[in-house]
This record gives structure tokens, sequence and C-alpha cells, in this order.
């Protein structure tokens, strides 16, 4: 397992990191068992992977107890990343030690804001009327941060899910933002066009989400209609498809993610490779990715997907990936919000 420097931090991550959404259970992703979960964790730092992400909001702190639970007795020997939402952010101390608290331990590697701060993704998080008249603001947001690491509560400080001009907002407070959490896979490849540039450029690393885009890109699903509806609420499948969850309003691009996935297949097939080995292999080739996300719910998962990280792709194959998803793009263009209409963004 190949590990990586965060940005100008000392702290190292593995090419893998562990998508720990699903810990704790809950109605998004469904019942996931303690048992599971601190097998699939201790085997994890076993075969290398060290580090593991969380949030405050995911199922409602519950993954981040499961999380702490699983690393009781092993914490020395991970990386453990954990967010707060931007409704949160006037009270980032209180926030980050009730973080703490669920977690079991006195400190966080990696502290990050889940999401800018704007009026629209204020809004998803909050309907508190107070803040929603007088949200936070960046330089509060980071100051507070910063001043967590002073004290020794966190050890690096990030963000998720920042746009370019929201990035260059958070290097202009002059506090040391170490990585970026951003989607990144075969059919969601939006950050490639500015802010994948911007990163290198400044030392801030990335750490890519939805690496198999929920399944989808590990050949769970051969049709759109076995999507379930929660999991195809974005802008990838029609308004239609969410089952009332989706706010996107547009037309997708199912038909050709479907004929890159059904590509995919036959690419995997050839190389005897799992299509999630194929598509975990393909972004980490990329130069500008520090470690892709993955959840992994037991342990014939997470062996596949750490075996992916070794798996050297040819610049021939990753060219062909890159064309067989190329439709997928132009449709989607670059804009990385996968929620919202395209012309109405959290991230810019």
């Amino acid at each position: 397992m190949k590990n990586v420097k965060l940005g100008k931090s000392d702290i190292d991550v593995s090419a893998m990191t562990i998508g720990c959404w699903p810990f704790g259970g809950g109605e998004y992703w469904g019942e996931q068992s303690q048992k599971d979960v601190d097998s699939v964790v201790h085997a994890a730092l076993d075969l290398g992977v060290n580090t593991f992400d969380t949030a405050e909001m995911y199922n409602d702190g519950e993954s981040e107890r499961s999380l702490g639970k699983a690393l009781k007795g092993h914490r020395n020997k991970a990386i453990v990343i954990s967010k707060i939402g931007p409704s949160n952010c006037h009270h980032v101390r209180k926030h980050c030690v009730q973080s703490l608290e669920r977690l079991g331990t006195d400190y966080l590697d990696v502290y990050m804001l889940h999401w800018p701060i704007n009026k629209l993704a204020v809004e998803h998080f909050t309907s508190d009327k107070n803040i929603l008249a007088a949200p936070p603001t960046i330089e509060e947001a980071y100051a507070q941060l910063d001043a967590l690491k002073k004290e020794g509560l966190i050890r690096s400080i990030g963000m998720s899910n920042f746009g370019r001009t929201q990035m260059e907002e958070v290097v202009r407070t002059g506090v040391q933002v170490d990585v970026n959490e951003m989607s990144y896979n075969i059919v969601s490849r939006a950050i490639e066009a500015e802010i994948a540039p911007y990163c290198l450029a400044n030392n801030i690393s990335i750490i890519g989400s939805m690496g198999l885009q929920q399944g989808l890109l590990a050949g769970i699903y051969k049709t759109p209609d076995d999507i379930p509806a929660h999991q195809a609420h974005s802008r990838h499948f029609p308004n239609h498809r969410g089952g009332g969850t989706s706010r996107h309003g547009e037309a997708g691009a199912e038909k050709e993610i479907f004929e890159a996935v059904n590509q995919l297949r036959k690419i995997a097939d050839d190389l005897h490779i799992h299509i999630a080995a194929l598509s975990i292999a393909w972004i980490l080739k990329k130069p500008f990715m520090a470690s892709t996300l993955i959840g992994s719910r037991n342990i014939d998962e997470l062996k596949i997907n750490v075996n992916a990280c070794s798996y050297e792709l040819s610049d021939e194959v990753e060219k062909r990936i890159d064309e067989i998803s190329q439709p997928v793009l132009d449709i989607l263009g670059n804009n990385p919000d996968y929620y919202e209409h395209s012309s109405k963004s959290r991230i810019f």
C-alpha cells in the first residue's frame, strides 16, 4: 500500500481511504453490524490502509461512534478524518470536541469543513432562521480551525467540496490547508478542469470521494432500474430516477454511463481483474490524487479494493478509459456539484 504526504503536513495517508459513512447503520446505507465494522477496520490496518473518513453528520454521529469502537486499542495506527457542517461553524471547537468524544480519541488527524459556506450549502444542514440570517464566514471558520490545531486537538486542516474560487478564499485567510476532498471517479471527472490544477499548484492534496460511484463502478448494477432511488438522485441520472429525492431537474447521462460501464467490464475481463479494481486503479494513476475514498462493507470487498491500489494500469488502458468516459464528462460538464442543477451550484 502506497502512502502519500498530505499537503504541507507531516501526515502520511494510504492510497486508499476507508469511507465510514455506512458505519453505525442508518437510513441511507441500511444496517451495518459493529462486528463487520471491527473486522474491516482491523483487516484494513493489517493490509496497510491507515486512513478513515467520517463526519459528524454521518448517521447522526453513529459513524464516528462505530469507528471509535473499532479503533479502540489501535488508534495510534490510524489517520482519522472527520468533518464539520458549515452551519455549525460559529462553534467549531464545540463540535470538534463532540466528534472527539464520539470517536473516543483526544485528537483528530484531519478536520475538514464539509461543504463551503454559502446560502444553498448552509440550507442543506439547518433550518435555523438565525443561522440562515447570519451564517458563519470562511474567515471565522478557519480562524477557529487554526486555533484547534495550535491547541493540539487537530493535526491538519482540510476542506471538502470546495471549488476553485472557494479554495482561493480559504488560502487568503493565511491558514495552512492541506487537503480538499472531492468527488472523483470515471464518471465524475469535473475536478480535472480547474480544481485539480489549482490543488497541484498550491500543494493541496486531493482525497477523492465516491470512488466507485456508490457501487455503480463496482459492477453491482446492470441497468439503471437496478439502482436504489436514493442512490440515483445525482445529475448522472434523469431527475425521475431519484424517486422524489432528486432536485437537479436535468436529463442525466445514464445511457452514456451504462455504455461506459459495459466497456469497463470488457476491459476488466480482458485484464483478468475485477471492474472495481480497474476503477480504483484508474483513479490512483492520476497525478493529482493522493488517496481515493472507498467503502468496504466486508472483508471480501476490502481485499478487492486493497489489491486494486497496487495494480499498475498502463498508459494505454488509462487513455482508453478516458475516451470511454468522455461522453459522460461532455454531458455533466465541469461543475462538481452533482446534486444541484448545473446553473445552481454550491461549489464554485
